[in-house]
């Protein structure tokens, strides 16, 4: 069985980017966990490549057939959550898991697998930074700015519940701080 190393903080902070980075250091054998969600795919994003787009309709189906490891609602009618099965999918062929998911998501899978997972909050340096950031993205209306903004002033408040905190002020320092505590977690 292979370890999991959780990422969560709130939306644009940086963690989807410090993913792509670490997953490809060879050494840590790591594997990228596909989340589903119920909401509509961005610009150039793949079913099966960058989440598994579902219904609301499909995704309450796996709910009651107990198939998510953690799911969550993150705003009315927009679902996100882990299959089981893509964990044991990734451990068959031998992986260490990397999962990129909300903050509560990353408490539950952390809560269902304490000694084999670690928990990394990445942290923005400061809600202004964060609003500039999603702003720049050109991917939100004013009013899912907004909503993203009050989301991520509460996640921030569970930001101590994670095993480590990585400030992304300056995103290669935030790498090379996560892969020094991925080498500790995932090579000792």
């Amino acid at each position: 069985m292979g370890k999991l190393v959780i990422f969560s903080a709130p939306s644009g902070a940086g963690k989807t980017t410090i993913i792509h980075e670490i997953i490809k250091v060879k050494e840590f054998n790591l594997a990228f966990s596909i989340s589903a969600t119920t909401r509509k795919p961005r610009p150039g994003e793949k079913d099966g490549v960058d989440y598994y787009f579902l219904t609301v309709e499909e995704f309450k189906k796996k709910i009651e057939n107990n198939e998510f490891v953690e799911w969550v609602e993150v705003y009315p009618g927009q679902y996100y959550g882990t299959l089981k099965s893509e964990i044991q999918r990734l451990w068959a062929m031998g992986k260490n898991v990397v999962f990129d998911v909300d903050v509560i998501g990353g408490l539950r899978i952390k809560s269902q697998y304490p000694d084999s997972s670690l928990s990394i909050f990445v942290k923005p340096p400061s809600i202004e930074e964060l609003r500039r950031r999603l702003d720049k993205r050109g991917t939100e209306t004013p009013e899912n700015l907004e909503k993203r903004i009050e989301r991520a002033k509460f996640e921030l408040t569970l930001s101590d519940k994670f095993d480590v905190i990585i400030v992304n002020d300056d995103l290669q320092k935030a790498v090379e701080e996560t892969k020094r505590v991925l080498r500790e977690f995932l090579l000792n």
